[in-house]
């Protein structure tokens, strides 16, 4: 893989948007693709622990943060993200790339991967949120939980909405390192949360993998759960989705948002992963 040096941040016009990134590190690069209504800012501990061996790789979807869209009535796909994705390694690497995705980011790293599998090396797959993977009753039941926040949103507002999602994801801010601050969302963060819950939500709900495709790709895909998250059902699609792979899953420190809250632990797990010590 090629080595690069750390460029700082910048912006990058895809198709109606500009994308702003940050990347930092040197050595093979390595793309974090947050969860949730993450920016790029959402992966700083992670990155922190990883720059000395990468050149880390971060983003603000579009729609968030300091990536503008031309039309923000307009809903991105997962495919759109991941074509976002895709112009953005294009621009930064000619070469096969690590991916690290979480919950929607481990989604559009896996459209990434459909589409365009020559871009990606090495890809691990964090709790991906794919009803479609799940058996019934509990298929059912994840569509509900995933329309009632949606709906919690229209009824309530986003705050209200994102506790739905954090009691379903079973994210517990208590489950996080010594050194790991949280605060609750502010005024600042409600635009971000606004954009995911109108556009990005309801993508996620209507999304479906394209397993054949994921099956015949290039790259090696690494299911990965939480430790501390086996009560979810994104967990459990991360199980079938190795199931459906025949690869191997493999666990990392927390729960579903264990890259936030434990990064340190998150981040030797992950270079475990990439390094080939794990599976």
């Amino acid at each position: 893989m090629m080595h690069l040096k750390t460029d700082g941040v910048g912006t990058l016009d895809v198709p109606g948007a500009r994308l702003r990134y940050l990347r930092r590190g040197t050595g093979p690069l390595l793309l974090l693709i947050a969860g949730g209504d993450g920016d790029a800012a959402a992966s700083d501990g992670l990155a922190a622990h990883l720059a000395g061996s990468y050149t880390v790789l971060t983003y603000d979807r579009r729609g968030l943060s300091g990536s503008t869209v031309h039309d923000p009535a307009r809903s991105p796909t997962l495919t759109t993200h991941a074509d976002d994705v895709h112009r953005l390694l294009t621009a930064h690497t000619s070469e096969p790339a690590y991916v690290f995705g979480s919950s929607i980011g481990a989604m559009i790293s896996l459209e990434l991967v459909s589409r365009h599998p020559e871009q990606v090396g090495l890809l691990v797959a964090h709790e991906p949120p794919a009803p479609q993977l799940l058996p019934e009753p509990e298929r059912t039941r994840a569509r509900q939980d995933q329309r009632k926040a949606e709906e919690i949103f229209q009824a309530e507002g986003a705050i209200p909405a994102f506790l739905a999602f954090a009691a379903f994801g079973g994210i517990d801010p208590t489950d996080r390192e010594p050194d790991v601050e949280v605060a609750p969302p502010g005024p600042e963060r409600l635009p971000n949360m606004e954009y995911f819950l109108t556009h990005d939500a309801p993508a996620v709900r209507r999304h479906r993998l394209d397993l054949a495709a994921l099956k015949a790709a290039s790259t090696r895909i690494v299911p990965a759960v939480g430790q501390a998250s086996a009560h979810i059902w994104a967990h459990h699609c991360a199980h079938l989705l190795a199931e459906e792979l025949g690869a191997s899953y493999v666990e990392f420190p927390g729960g579903h948002s264990g890259d936030v809250f434990r990064p340190r632990a998150f981040a030797a797990r992950l270079r475990d992963v990439l390094d080939g010590r794990l599976p």
